[in-house]
């Protein structure tokens, strides 16, 4: 999108905002049983809306009609080009609104809106889109049997989804989520993060215009003990789809042990490399996917290169680069589209982040930081989660990789070398669910995302692998031994 607006046309959208302000239940916004709940621009510590929450009793109820839409077959039955219809009379509808959306996303998350409206809602309508066209594209199985039988495997949603969302990405990961659960037939909620239930519950009312029937997608927003952990106990749920930190991943699944035994799918914490080898060239190059990888969206990305392991052979070299490009980016305003970061989602967070960098302060802005540290350090082994690059310097390739194994992390990493058998033996050697080499990224929608050890459990984000993990395999075995030619049963 290249139609951006002024900082000023910005503020007067945001100030022009009528946000949804309840849950959205059975196709139609409801007051919910919870408190109400500020939902806080973290840029200006204005309130943007009184939200009314949902708890456990709102839980059940919308748990009953997810589950009524189900097993009646109101979407999960349809046929698959109808699902799809329906999914991308939706994008459309995004589309159309999608300046509301990005301005609403900015404005509760602080992120900036140059993001929101580049890269963000193009990304979400992206990821619907493309599992939508999927719907009809992915086949069930035979398998071989010989002549006397014929084999059938085939997928069925999984039922009643429970789509537990993070706050740092709230348009995108309520896609990556409800794309290819809905694709499958599914029935989903969405528990949006406290601080940013305002675009999910915008998008359940788009998808409802769209055509989705009653129930199969509402949004609970409201707070861990009220909503999410009522949804990860529930008896009628049959899996929990979380991205958050590891250690609120662990409760889904004690929840799960202590209930029905849910699928669970978690997409937890990181603490990613980018491993820069002695022989890496064009460091300008490396330089800007470096800066991208470890201060895009402030440092708030579960994906976020935070710690940089560089050959000393290059480091002095490289970090005069990085310093000199990370001056071009600008913190401010998220809704100035000249600014590259905006404020940190809450002063909590804040606070936390600060607590790393020994700094005092009560404004919502945090200045990125690079440090130079031992591998050991603290800000070398813990999520942050904010504009903090740790550097570690070694003194060999195969350093460099043992450093970047040594975490209990392995989401993401990043190998820069312009050797490429070097630079494709270190991507095999880090244990890691996505590395890329010579660039920083996620790879893209076809491509599957999520965690070796203590950053994920379960299944994978994106691509067909999605679908797979929202739907549960059925073998059909048919004997077609005529029964007239003698007893067949061994």
């Amino acid at each position: 999108m290249t139609d951006l607006l002024t900082h000023a046309e910005y503020v007067a959208l945001a100030d022009a905002l009528d946000p949804p302000r309840s849950p959205f239940i059975d196709g139609k916004y409801q007051r919910g049983a919870g408190p109400m709940m500020a939902s806080v621009n973290p840029a200006t510590g204005a309130e943007i809306a009184q939200i009314s929450t949902a708890d456990a009793s709102d839980v059940d109820l919308a748990v009953s009609k997810a589950r009524e839409a189900f097993d009646q077959g109101h979407w999960s039955k349809l046929e698959p080009e109808a699902r799809k219809d329906v999914l991308i009379r939706l994008c459309k509808l995004m589309t159309r609104n999608r300046r509301e959306l990005a301005v609403m996303e900015s404005v509760e998350s602080g992120k900036p809106i140059l993001d929101c409206e580049t890269i963000d809602l193009a990304e979400t309508i992206h990821c619907i889109k493309w599992h939508a066209e999927a719907i009809d594209k992915i086949y069930d199985q035979t398998a071989p049997t010989g002549d006397g039988a014929l084999a059938m495997i085939l997928r069925e949603p999984v039922g009643v989804v429970a789509a537990v969302l993070p706050w740092n990405f709230p348009l995108m990961m309520l896609a990556g989520k409800i794309g290819p659960a809905l694709a499958a037939g599914c029935s989903v909620f969405g528990k949006p993060a406290d601080q940013t239930s305002l675009t999910a519950l915008r998008g359940a009312e788009l998808a409802h215009e769209a055509g989705m029937p009653r129930g199969v997608l509402q949004v609970l927003p409201g707070d861990g003990p009220s909503v999410g952990e009522p949804l990860g106990r529930h008896m009628d749920v049959d899996m929990v789809s979380f991205t958050g930190s590891t250690e609120t991943g662990r409760r889904f699944l004690r929840y799960a042990a202590d209930s029905n035994l849910k699928k669970v799918v978690l997409e937890c914490g990181g603490k990613n490399p980018a491993v820069v080898f002695d022989d890496a060239e064009n460091l300008d190059h490396v330089a800007e996917h470096v800066v991208n990888a470890a201060f895009w969206n402030a440092g708030q990305n579960c994906s976020a290169a935070s710690r940089l392991i560089v050959h000393k052979a290059v480091k002095p070299a490289l970090m005069e680069k990085i310093e000199a490009r990370l001056r071009d980016w600008k913190v401010g305003d998220p809704l100035d589209p000249g600014m590259h970061i905006g404020a940190l989602i809450d002063a909590g967070h804040c606070a936390k982040v600060r607590g790393y960098l020994g700094a005092k302060g009560d404004g919502p802005y945090v200045e990125p930081v690079i440090f130079e540290v031992a591998k050991d350090d603290p800000k070398a082994r813990e999520e942050i989660f904010g504009p903090v690059l740790s550097v570690i310097e070694v003194a060999s390739n195969e350093e460099a990789v043992a450093v970047a194994n040594d975490t209990a992390y392995g989401l993401a990493a990043s190998v820069f070398s312009a050797n490429g058998r070097n630079a494709i033996r270190a991507a095999r050697d880090i244990r890691a669910g996505t590395v890329t080499v010579n660039c920083y990224g996620e790879g893209n929608i076809a491509t599957p995302f999520g965690g070796y050890k203590q950053s994920g459990f379960g299944g994978r984000d994106n691509g067909v692998h999605a679908h797979d993990q929202y739907t549960e395999l059925k073998t059909i075995w048919i004997d077609l031994n005529d029964p007239r030619d003698g007893d067949n049963v061994a």
